[in-house]
């Protein structure tokens, strides 16, 4: 795949790029709906025996019209573009989005970033919109495509009578229904981080755990014990983790909760290592327990709940 990473005013040649069916969209998750669109887009450049691409934006429009922080993403930049690496896409341009981009008229941004990068079809999803204020939408752009290139859209995707969206995705993730989450995806949610010391009180009562430190651009599950998987070095293992601020322990609350994960038959020092956890199933919630050993007790119970779940799913 070839990724170009452009600036308006871009500086890429039509005539450098292949003759191309584009999907047009931001992509946050690339959840079930996007990938509806992007395998659209593949069915299209198949039937018409051209090359196929993906135009995403970053960073978010909302940070930049409406002045909002960078919020937490289902999949930051990075991943994004892995994920559409592995949809088989030929080509993909991630667009800065900046006040002169989104000053750009309907007309501007199609002559400029479809019909000036060889498209010779689009694909989108019904509520995709261009240009100035969001101006241009799938109505209006067979108008601005001057019959330079033909069209598709792609209508909601549901999943049991809701729409398949981001801002779903975002909300199931924040309330923990990493199974619902799932669903919507078509994959386990996962976020990636650094495995660092804590305080090593797991090797004490029997369960040593890899303390995860996420980074903060990635939404994270909210307090609570979880079957996960983790991904070390390519190598995915099953576990059991604690996201929370160890009441038991501590009688301060931390800044922010940490992630702590019992990996099932593993006993290696990966202090340093980046490590990516998948969200499977939310156990239960965090609680305070009055002794050591009730909370010993309480783990042997998660630890058989997690390995159920992996036996049983």
């Amino acid at each position: 795949m070839q990724t170009y990473k452009i600036s308006h005013p871009h500086q890429l040649k039509k005539a450098d790029l292949n003759k191309m069916v584009l999907a047009l969209g931001y992509f946050d998750g690339v959840h079930k709906g996007h990938q509806a669109v992007m395998k659209t887009a593949a069915d299209a450049a198949a039937e018409m025996g051209i090359s196929w691409g993906v135009m995403t934006f970053h960073p978010h429009p909302s940070v930049v019209l409406r002045k909002q922080k960078v919020s937490e993403a289902i999949t930051p930049l990075e991943d994004k573009i892995e994920m559409i690496e592995k949809l088989g896409a030929d080509y993909l341009f991630v667009v800065e989005f900046t006040e002169a981009f989104a000053a750009l008229e309907p007309q501007e941004f199609v002559d400029e970033y479809i019909i000036g990068l060889h498209v010779q079809h689009v694909v989108a999803g019904f509520d995709f919109s261009y240009g100035k204020l969001g101006k241009g939408t799938m109505e209006t752009l067979p108008f601005h495509s001057r019959g330079q290139f033909s069209q598709t859209t792609v209508p909601k995707q549901k999943h049991s009578d809701r729409k398949i969206s981001s801002t779903l995705i975002r909300e199931v993730i924040r309330n923990g229904n990493v199974e619902y989450a799932a669903m919507l995806l078509g994959r386990p949610y996962s976020g990636r981080g650094t495995v660092i010391h804590g305080d090593k009180r797991g090797r004490t009562i029997g369960f040593p755990t890899a303390n995860i430190l996420l980074h903060d651009y990635y939404i994270s599950p909210p307090t609570g014990v979880y079957a996960v998987a983790v991904k070390i070095g390519g190598q995915l293992y099953n576990g059991v983790c604690n996201i929370g601020y160890k009441p038991t322990f501590h009688k301060d609350k931390a800044p922010k909760p940490s992630v702590e994960v019992h990996i099932f038959d593993f006993n290696r020092e990966i202090y340093g290592v980046n490590a990516e956890v998948y969200w499977y199933n939310r156990i239960r919630s965090e609680q305070k327990f009055n002794s050591a050993e009730e909370l010993i007790e309480q783990i042997a119970k998660d630890k058989q709940a997690a390995e159920e779940y992996f036996r049983t799913c």
